[in-house]
């Protein structure tokens, strides 16, 4: 079978996305910003226009948007923290909460280390990911954020995706990727 891709412009360049069965007849188009600098870059120059400037730190899951959220954070000029998906030994203090990935299927926990407490305790945060689908990881860092004692006051990604773009419209996002069905 022939890879099928779904072409988007991204701020003004072209990617081809391949498209990946998630479920039977249900496809999404992958976007992989890893190594993609050009795209990183042109992303978090777009999204820097459109973000709140008044926020204490960035968050993000670990890994795909981990370029996005520091090359976001060097233009406001404000730290980011990582949400791992694993405990390291070498976290301290560390708290954790659950939530399901779509691009898994599985249940995931997403851990805040100890020694981020300080940027989220008191602090307004802006949350940051790659590709919206379900919203679930974005819930995950709301509740990290909120345990934590912090408050989110804005949510950004690269794209959001699904067939509704409405319900996204909270997000500040550079797009919508379509899921594609048949």
């Amino acid at each position: 079978m022939t890879q099928e891709y779904h072409t988007v412009d991204i701020c003004g360049l072209t990617r081809h996305l391949p498209l990946f069965e998630v479920a039977p007849k249900v496809r999404i188009a992958i976007f992989n910003m890893l190594g993609d600098t050009e795209v990183v870059e042109a992303i978090a120059d777009a999204l820097a226009k459109r973000v709140p400037t008044d926020v204490d730190a960035l968050m993000t899951a670990e890994v795909k948007s981990i370029p996005l959220a520091h090359a976001l954070a060097v233009r406001l000029k404000r730290p980011y923290i990582v949400a791992r998906k694993t405990r390291k030994p070498y976290m301290v203090g560390a708290m954790s909460v659950e939530v399901l990935s779509i691009t898994t299927g599985a249940p995931q926990t997403l851990w805040l280390d100890g020694k981020d407490m300080g940027l989220v305790q008191g602090k307004r945060i802006l949350l940051v990911d790659d590709v919206i689908s379900t919203g679930s990881t974005l819930a995950g860092m709301r509740k990290l954020v909120a345990e934590a004692g912090g408050t989110v006051v804005a949510e950004a990604a690269a794209f959001t995706e699904g067939n509704d773009p409405e319900q996204w419209k909270h997000i500040i996002a550079i797009g919508n990727l379509p899921v594609f069905l048949g």
